[in-house]
Order: C-alpha cells, then structure tokens, then sequence
C-alpha cells in the first residue's frame, strides 16, 4: 500500500423513526447505535499502523457526529467539505419503504422516467465529479499521512463506481456500503485505485435501521 491512502467512511446509523428518506433534511441526527457504529470506525482507524493526517466531512449533522470520535481518538480537528454532502433527491421527507411508501405512489412515477441521470434527483455525474475533486484538492493538500473524508452512501458508492470504471447508474439497493464503513482508495500518477473495503461496525448491523439514503 501506499504511504498515504483516503478513506472514504460512511455515517453511523441514524434516528429515523417515522423511516423517511431523509436526504439533506436538518435534524436528522445518529441514534445511539449510530455512536457506537462510529466509535467502532473510529478505533479501526486508531488500531491500524497508519499515520492520519487530515479529518473531514459533510456538512450534514449525522457525518459530522460520526467524526467526532475519529477525531478524538487521532487528535484532530474536523474540516468541513460541501462536496462530499448528500446528492439531492425529489423524494426527502417521504416514507422510503413498506406500502406506502413515495416508490410505489403512481403519482411519482413520472420521476422515473430516466433512471440513468436520475430523474428524481442530482445526476451521477455531477456527484461523482464533485466527490472526485474534493478527493484531488485532499491529496494535493495533504503531503504525509492518510486523509479520512466522512460521507454517505451514495457519494462513496458513486466514487466507487467512478474510480473503477464502471457506469454510474446502479441499483441503489444493491450498494456495497454498510454503515460506518471504510472505503480506502490511493492516488498513483493522475489515477485512482480502491485499494480495501473494511465494516468495522458488522457486529451492529444487524440490529441497524437502513432505509434514509438516497
């Protein structure tokens, strides 16, 4: 591996009763699995050999909370980056699964009508480049040391798919991006490679409500 990886780590899981799509809406914040999700990415992060040099995350509350004991335990500060905050999505607010949920309302359905943009929300591609850029200014700021950038599910997915290759339309139930994981990716020359995939919190997520993201 390299002498400097990023890692792109999920939120923990979050407070979310009423099970809504909770996009950029304010107040949605970590329940109290949620903390200790983000505790357990924190001391995987801590436990590892690896020096990390630079903390940030979204705006939104619950990144910003699942930060705190990273940086605690690694004695940083969290910097704030816009780009790496949740893609905007027609659906926030409403119900996001069970019989009544928004998906399944044919008063919707018009939002369907191109999956591959999508329709219903910000395109992939304006995503993925604005995940990719504030992943270039990083590195290029960062000159020793790992960086570790916290975010949500669809923005490392994306930068998933973008980094291998891959088109950027996806089923997004079928994302490889649990809660308060880690996904580490290295810069060689002017290309990016994902390099590990670790779910620090897999003993929890069993227990885990998962159904806000976008």
């Amino acid at each position: 591996m390299s002498d400097k990886l990023l890692h792109l780590v999920r939120h923990g899981e979050v407070h979310n009763p009423d099970r809504v799509l909770y996009g950029r809406l304010p107040g949605f914040r970590l329940s109290e699995l949620g903390h200790r999700m983000a505790e357990a990415a924190a001391l995987e992060l801590a436990g590892s050999d690896r020096i990390v040099a630079r903390l940030i995350a979204s705006p939104l509350e619950r990144t910003r909370q699942s930060a705190r004991p990273i940086a605690s335990a690694l004695g940083l500060e969290v910097a704030v980056d816009e780009r790496i905050v949740e893609p905007e999505n027609a659906f926030e607010g409403m119900v996001n699964v069970g019989p009544d949920s928004a998906f399944r309302q044919p008063r919707y359905w018009y939002r369907f009508l191109n999956p591959f943009r999508p329709s219903w929300g910000e395109p992939y591609r304006r995503v993925a480049s604005r995940v990719r850029e504030a992943m270039d200014e990083a590195w290029e700021a960062t000159r020793d040391g790992d960086i570790v950038m916290v975010s949500h599910q669809a923005p490392i997915w994306i930068a998933h798919l973008d980094v291998a290759g891959k088109p950027l339309f996806h089923n997004p139930a079928a994302r490889r991006c649990e809660l308060s994981s880690i996904t580490s990716f290295e810069k060689r020359g002017e290309r990016w490679f994902e390099v590990d995939y670790r779910t620090p919190a897999a003993g929890l997520l069993d227990d885990a409500v998962d159904v806000g993201a976008v």
